[in-house]
């Protein structure tokens, strides 16, 4: 019935569509302001509305519950604010007749109507209401049930960590009294538990300090500060006193009020015993027993203040071979010696002196104003004497040395840090004497060595600045003075120190690892300078000699840098002829004899340079491939008639050995016509020395003279 009165109202009003719009739009303007729904759906909701009030009014038979649905849905719809039924109301009683063209007798229907409709949006917003009162006691008891589980959960895990804390806890009244804590504060007071209950914290409180603790609470309870931090001293059960440090907090009611205090506890003396150990083993050596490198440090560094002595001895003992001792024995054995070594130290400097260790194998000796320099040396002597005896290890006695540098210096005002890089020098010097040596500190021996270094150090300067260059010695014949070769000397023309020795140059790139880069410069300049000579004068051109290191014969590139050069330079290889030191020949390897042979086999040449007159295991010499061999200063001069017997039987024994390998023979510091006279009848083909010049020549020098000859 309801949907075809509504219907047939539709039907009525659908000769005029609009109006129904229009009503919805007006009413919507009634209340929009006034309910959350947007405009749209409020339109599309109210011309629904509007259809079945209308219906209502025009028929008296339309069913009471419909015009109470109206009500209903405008609850649903969001009419629920506090003004949206009246303006409604009054809306629909003013508009409602005259816009859907009423009859004055249908005044009472429409105050039935709006009867209905008021009673409708009661019931329903009566309902919503309660449904919103059941989901708020719902939530609401739901909200206690877990925040009264949560409080459990936090006051379990409280007492947890209150139970099982290693930090010693008490929870104390506004009165002082006790109320509860951990077996961690038994252990620091050692009460037991029966005890500590009935006490305040007043009585385990050392007297001296009640006052500072009973002024604990007051900027707690004021909220003035929310922890107080404080350092007390408490009173054993046993009467012993043990310092703490205490942190307070206050908890307090639900009212805000203060309910109790929690005190945290830590004991100071424990923190502090442990402080002292690690201090202790920061400063010494756990091996040794003796002070450690940080301390000595810490002495030496109180030795050179304006309160320290007036000269110092800075000894430092490196026992030698201790690496392989430990490789040999193991480390058990290794600690063993050192332990050894500390304690021979100990004897001999413990009344006049600091040991420590201060390295792995080192240990130092700090001596305040030593009595003069030769005590400090006869105490190092009586160490060294002391170190000298066997440690016996099972059946193996080991015999431990040391290197020992001595330095004694005037200490107030002085620099630790250079003390111990003269110390450091010092002990270099005595390694370099052969180890189990002691050397003393000398300044100007360390000026030098340190000027060396610092040459030494700018090598690779110098080089990359074009300071180097490589000059050039004539070799001659002794026979009529031609031109057969000349030998490469590697200069430095230092901007300060001027053109540097060659011999002074080589020991200082290998004392820097510069003399591989240096050498292969080297045989790269000489090789394009012969090569640029083969290129100009062919067979006149002379071979060109140098002096091959036995650094540059250990490196492992040595075969193809060598070839790379002569093909990029044009040199034969038959044109170079590298000199081999005797020591190096005794020393050389069987692959880096091979590597010799592989460059001999490609026509380079290898003459052995008899420079210190020494003999070169023959096994050895089988090994090279030898093309000539070069003698110098005595053997020349044994070759005269009235030469002194010694190195007249050597020179005699050099040429029956050349002879018998048939090697040329070449002879160098040759410096009278009759030394070339002799050297031409043994058949000696190149010869240099003063007798021929002793300048050096450039490589532009070496142009000109070939252009004369």
């Amino acid at each position: 019935m309801v949907e075809h009165a509504g219907a047939a109202a539709r039907a009525e009003a659908g000769s005029a569509p609009n109006a129904r719009d229009e009503f919805a739009r007006r009413w919507a303007a009634a209340v929009g302001s006034s309910v959350l729904a947007c405009r749209p759906e409020l339109r599309a909701a109210l011309a629904g509305f509007a259809d079945d009030l209308h219906a209502a009014l025009a028929h008296d038979a339309h069913p009471a519950a419909a015009v109470h649905r109206v009500g209903r849905e405008m609850v649903e719809h969001g009419f629920v604010s506090a003004d949206a039924l009246e303006r409604s109301l009054a809306f629909l009683g003013e508009h409602l007749p005259a816009h859907f063209g009423l009859p004055p007798d249908r005044t009472h229907r429409l105050m039935a109507v709006l009867g209905g409709v008021a009673a409708g949006y009661s019931e329903a917003l009566r309902d919503r209401t309660l449904d919103q009162q059941e989901l708020t006691k719902s939530a609401a008891i739901r909200t206690i049930h877990e925040a009264e589980a949560a409080l459990r959960a936090s006051e379990a895990k409280f007492r947890a960590v209150f139970r099982t804390s290693a930090v010693a806890i008490a929870l104390t009244g506004a009165d002082g009294a006790v109320l509860d804590f951990n077996d961690a504060l038994l252990t620091i007071l050692g009460y037991s538990a029966e005890e500590l209950a009935g006490m305040s914290g007043r009585d385990i409180v050392h007297p001296d300090d009640r006052e500072t603790a009973a002024a604990i609470g007051g900027p707690l309870d004021s909220g003035a500060r929310e922890h107080v931090r404080t350092e007390l001293r408490l009173l054993r059960a046993d009467g012993e006193v043990v310092n703490v440090l205490v942190a307070v907090s206050l908890v307090r009611d639900e009212k805000g009020e203060p309910s109790y205090y929690v005190t945290m506890v830590e004991s100071l003396d424990e923190v502090r015993a442990l402080q002292t150990q690690l201090v202790r083993q920061s400063l010494n050596d756990v091996q040794t027993g003796l002070p450690n490198r940080a301390q000595f440090l810490g002495w030496l560094e109180g030795a050179v203040g304006s309160k320290g002595p007036a000269s110092l001895a800075l000894v430092v003992f490196d026992v030698d071979g201790f690496r392989v001792i430990n490789d040999a024995f193991g480390h058990e054995v290794g600690n063993r010696i050192l332990t050894v070594v500390a304690g021979h130290l100990r004897a001999v400097f413990g009344r006049v002196g600091r040991p420590a260790r201060i390295g792995p194998d080192e240990f130092g000796v700090l001596i305040h104003d030593p009595a003069d320099v030769a005590t400090v040396v006869r105490l190092v002597e009586e160490a060294v004497d002391l170190l000298a005896e066997p440690v016996w290890v099972g059946d193996d006695g080991i015999g431990v040395t040391a290197s020992v540098g001595i330095v004694v210096e005037p200490a107030r005002g002085g620099d630790a840090a250079e003390l111990l890089r003269c110390v450091d020098v010092t002990l270099r010097w005595a390694k370099d004497d052969g180890r189990a040596q002691w050397a003393l500190y000398d300044r100007a021996r360390d000026r030098r060595d340190r000027q060396r270094l610092k040459l030494a150090a700018s090598i690779a300067g110098g080089l990359e600045q074009g300071e180097f260059r490589v000059d050039y010695e004539p070799v001659r014949s002794p026979a009529d003075g031609s031109l057969v070769a000349v030998e490469a000397r590697l200069g430095w023309d230092h901007p300060e120190h001027g053109l540097l020795d060659p011999r002074a140059l080589a020991s200082l790139s290998a004392s820097t690892g510069m003399a591989v880069r240096l050498g292969r410069w080297a045989v790269e300049q000489a090789c394009r300078h012969a090569g640029r000579w083969h290129a100009r004068f062919g067979a006149r051109a002379p071979a060109l000699a140098m002096d091959l290191t036995a650094r540059q014969c250990q490196e492992p590139e040595l075969v193809a840098d060598v070839r790379r050069v002569l093909r990029e330079s044009g040199l034969p290889a038959a044109k170079l002829r590298f000199q081999l030191g005797e020591q190096l020949a005794a020393l050389i390897t069987e692959d880096q004899a091979e590597e010799l042979a592989i460059l001999a086999e490609h026509g380079v040449r290898f003459v052995l340079d008899q420079r210190g007159g020494g003999n070169v295991p023959a096994d050895r010499l089988r090994r090279l491939p030898l093309h000539g061999v070069k003698f110098h200063g005595a053997l020349v001069r044994g070759l005269a008639q009235d030469a002194d017997p010694v190195d007249a039987g050597a020179a005699a024994a050099l040429l029956n050995w050349a002879r018998t390998l048939d090697l040329p023979l070449y002879a160098s510091g040759v410096g009278a016509g009759s030394e070339a006279r002799r050297l031409a009848e043994l058949g000696v083909v190149g010869a240099q020395g003063p007798l021929f010049g002793t300048a050096l020549l450039t490589a532009d020098e070496v142009d000109e003279l070939l252009g004369r000859s």
